[in-house]
């Protein structure tokens, strides 16, 4: 027995550590243990069991992507607590992709506000509830690699601010609300692999609107679009360039307000009416299971749309290693270390790093 599962997890082709035959042969779970390192809640550790769930025609004709369903759970050092699950479909050859999770957690964090003023140097400290719900679907046309679809998705929210004066900053009515939207999708995806690519682009528009008529106590709505694309320059020199844009369209509750996302940036930190970012990875493979990458960014986060002379500027830059964990699904695991504009950051990357 014991023997049997050392051969589980070895590559037939170089008898590496490999878990692809445990996942996909054996219906295993990848458990994953990973320190929390995101400055915005500070450090901790998260837990997460992954199930693959291989298509039974696999063997007959060929690898195919499985569905992926699993569950999570952390705890950080400033008492950040979450838990949820979710489930990752490609059905019908890869027709529809299917996503849903749901969650709860209690997050406590800082509000910079939209950049400028008192609260750029003296944030205020909140905490806020949450349970999160969503559904969602994307559709191929015909033979094509564009995808059309929607989503709905549900957040019931209660904040808490540490003092009661803070709350001339932020609108009292956002201290508990029902946000329920429905979303459009548009996409081009042509990546050699959907967890760690090095090759293709993919392209995503996606429309959010929160509507009183589905119960949400706010109606506003959030446009966003990023652009993925990864090209090999040599066979051990992978480049990849990421874009991303976000937009708020009437008035979201602050904590759903664009941020600029960067490694090395805490969350929120750099957030505004409309943002935009751009961020290079260069990946150097040293073996066929080892590589390096390095990384920098830079981003804009507009207070305003009316004025888009004022606006936060972010920075990030950094290095790590992957190894190739599954040589069947192309998925690789690794550690980033980065620097945004105030501080250090260490991330541990399940696939990649620019990953949604």
């Amino acid at each position: 027995m014991a023997q049997k599962k050392q051969k589980a997890l070895r590559d037939t082709l170089d008898n590496a550590l490999d878990v692809s035959y445990y996942l996909n042969n054996l219906h295993g779970v990848l458990p994953v243990i990973s320190p929390i390192t995101e400055p915005a809640v500070g450090y901790g550790a998260a837990v997460a069991g992954l199930y693959f769930i291989p298509k039974k025609d696999t063997a007959r004709k060929g690898f195919k992507m499985p569905d992926i369903a699993g569950v999570a759970g952390g705890l950080t050092e400033n008492k950040t607590w979450f838990a949820g699950g979710g489930y990752i479909g490609f059905w019908n050859k890869d027709r529809i992709r299917y996503r849903g999770m749901a969650g709860y957690g209690e997050i406590n964090m800082k509000y910079y506000g939209k950049g400028g003023g008192i609260l750029d140097e003296h944030p205020i400290d909140f905490t806020i509830n949450s349970f999160f719900f969503l559904q969602q679907a994307l559709f191929r046309i015909g033979k094509t690699r564009f995808l059309l679809g929607g989503k709905y998705q549900l957040g019931l929210a209660k904040v808490t601010l540490f003092k009661d004066a803070e709350w001339d900053f932020i609108n009292p009515r956002e201290k508990e609300l029902t946000n329920s939207g429905l979303g459009i999708i548009a996409e081009y995806e042509s990546l050699n692999n959907i967890f760690s690519p090095s090759k293709g682009l993919r392209v995503n528009f996606t429309y959010d609107q929160f509507l009183e008529f589905i119960g949400s106590d706010l109606q506003f709505g959030r446009l966003s679009m990023f652009g993925l694309y990864y090209h090999p320059i040599t066979s051990f020199w992978t480049a990849g360039f990421r874009m991303e844009t976000r937009m708020a369209i009437g008035d979201p509750p602050f904590y759903m307000m664009p941020f600029v996302y960067l490694r090395g940036v805490p969350a929120m930190r750099y957030q505004g009416e409309l943002t935009a970012l751009v961020e290079t990875e260069q990946e150097f493979s040293l073996t066929k299971r080892w590589s390096v990458v390095g990384f920098g960014g830079y981003g804009h986060a507009y207070a305003s749309l009316d004025d888009l002379s004022k606006y936060a500027p972010a920075w990030n830059a950094g290095g790590g290693f992957r190894y190739l964990l599954a040589r069947l699904f192309g998925l690789k695991m690794g550690l980033d270390v980065a620097r945004g504009p105030e501080q250090w950051a260490v991330y541990v990357v399940f696939g990649s790093s620019w990953m949604k």
